[in-house]
């Protein structure tokens, strides 16, 4: 048991930490234009802030936040934002069940947008718990992490450093126990999403249909390490070193693993002396409190427990749709740091906005 949950999260971290590199070296690629396409229009404020809550993560939502606090974009924009991101759980979703993630995203869309539409046109005050120009910078792009080419290569092993010798290692290690088999990727994932059953069952039969499944998540991992390899590769010591090792691994890895693995273990635990399924099915109105509530938190992590739950068709999308709604992932951070008046009126919103829209599902059996 405990190995299989080991490797389970394993692959959910991997996938996670390697969408998150991949994200950092997209934005610092464009040098950040999408952060600044923001204009003086409110509704356009509503809209770009919906699209940068929609990127999984917290940058987009770290960026609005510094926006607002600069009195840039107004609390319509932010709450927009704050609804339509999922935090850190987005690259789980993303990488775990895509279609559904993707299907999430476009109803978190129009939510997002229909609430700061109506914010904008009700509230007299736009700019809720701020008194004054706040000084909280925004992330800059520094040259040095740009204009890289497959040249570079020869160069940065001629002067490997320890950092980048280290992260070339793992990665190679993990492309070789994924492409080997060691650690089945495949079973592993049907396995955490209650489809362990079914494969069984397949096989037993002579079955193949869930081969090309198998294959394509086999796939997507390998591709996803090339492309972290090539980045490891190609990249300087400045963006190696600052933006994947300081800000993305350090930061996040122990928190992504941890978590995971602590969600795994729980949800086993219960499991084994409760009928999870059968006991949510009876109590959806106190299990989506319970999401509304833990939704508050400003972190991401507690968060995982929905996702996990919903994977594996044990939680309904009403409530997996609320918990979206209400959390923010790290987002509101630097927000509640710098004025918890902003902080506790937009998570009221998104607690009224999310109990509607859960309360809603759960009528319509969604």
């Amino acid at each position: 048991m405990l190995s299989t949950i080991l490797q389970q999260t394993l692959i959910i971290t991997t996938f996670v930490m390697g969408m998150m590199m991949i994200i950092e070296y997209v934005n610092i690629q464009t040098n950040g234009l999408w952060s600044r396409s923001l204009e003086k229009s409110p509704l356009a404020q509503v809209f770009i802030g919906t699209m940068l809550g929609l990127v999984p993560g917290c940058l987009g939502s770290y960026t609005v936040v510094s926006l607002y606090l600069h009195r840039v974009v107004m609390f319509p924009a932010l709450v927009a934002t704050m609804i339509a991101t999922s935090g850190d759980e987005a690259f789980l979703m993303f990488s775990m069940m895509p279609g559904m993630a993707i299907k999430l995203h476009i109803v978190l869309f129009f939510i997002a947008m229909a609430t700061g539409i109506v914010l904008q046109y009700t509230l007299k005050n736009k700019y809720i718990g701020l008194g004054k120009h706040k000084d909280l910078p925004i992330h800059e792009h520094n040259d040095e992490c740009n204009h890289y080419t497959p040249k570079t290569i020869i160069e940065n092993l001629k002067n490997i450093s320890f950092t980048r010798a280290l992260l070339i290692t793992g990665v190679l290690s993990l492309i070789f126990i994924v492409a080997t088999g060691i650690v089945d990727g495949s079973h592993q994932l049907h396995t955490l999403m209650g489809n362990a059953d079914k494969i069984a069952e397949a096989d037993l039969h002579g079955h193949s249909e869930h081969e090309g499944e198998a294959d394509w998540i086999r796939i997507s991992l390998l591709l996803m390490l090339t492309g972290i390899l090539y980045i490891i590769l190609t990249v300087k010591d400045h963006f190696l070193q600052d933006h994947l090792w300081q800000h993305i691994i350090k930061k996040h890895f122990h928190k992504v693993f941890l978590w995971t693995i602590s969600i795994l273990l729980l949800i086993h635990f219960v499991n084994s002396f409760v009928n999870l399924e059968a006991w949510i099915s009876e109590n959806l109105l106190l299990v989506l409190i319970l999401a509304i509530l833990i939704g508050i938190i400003p972190e991401s992590g507690p968060h995982y427990v929905f996702v996990l739950l919903f994977m594996q068709g044990i939680l309904p999308f009403s409530v997996l749709l609320a918990s979206s709604i209400v959390q923010d992932g790290h987002g509101t951070l630097p927000l509640l740091a710098e004025s918890r008046k902003s902080f506790i009126a937009l998570k009221l919103v998104n607690i009224v906005v999310g109990l509607i829209f859960g309360l809603l599902g759960i009528l319509t059996g969604w």
